[in-house]
């Protein structure tokens, strides 16, 4: 299985990236962040790479509905260390890694492909007969 950025990623990298997307959620679940921008927000880790020395690790996020991502992108990242110390606490790792956050771009990927699929134009040659002519 390859990241986002196209390189096959290691069983232990994977292994790794699960545990720390495990304990992030925890975090999120547990209310344990102060700050304003994320009061009342719920936040789904969808995924997290992490570089191949294990010392940094990228969390994709989305927040519930898709409403005000920069802003929860921008809280999330000056928690870091906090969520980075509680991960340091819950997770068994030799190392825990600097932690970044970033908005999940998948969820606007699927539904600007989903627009794309409802289009008259696509629809109509979805919807066409696909029996073969006598010339295939």
């Amino acid at each position: 299985m390859s990241n986002r950025s196209g390189h096959p990623r290691s069983q232990r990298q994977q292994r790794v990236g699960e545990l720390i997307r495990h304990s992030v959620a925890d975090v999120f679940m547990r209310g344990e962040l102060r700050d304003p921008d994320l009061a009342g927000v719920s936040i789904t880790v969808t995924e997290v790479t992490v570089s191949p020395d294990l010392k940094n690790a990228t969390a994709w996020v989305m927040p519930l509905g898709g409403d005000g991502k920069q802003v929860v992108e921008d809280a999330l990242n000056r928690c870091a260390s906090y969520i980075r110390g509680q991960l340091s606490r819950s997770a068994a790792l030799k190392f825990t890694p600097r932690l970044s956050f970033q908005i999940d771009p998948s969820f606007d990927n699927a539904a600007h492909v989903d627009s794309l699929l409802s289009q008259p134009s696509v629809q109509r040659d979805l919807e066409q007969d696909p029996t073969p002519s006598e010339d295939d």
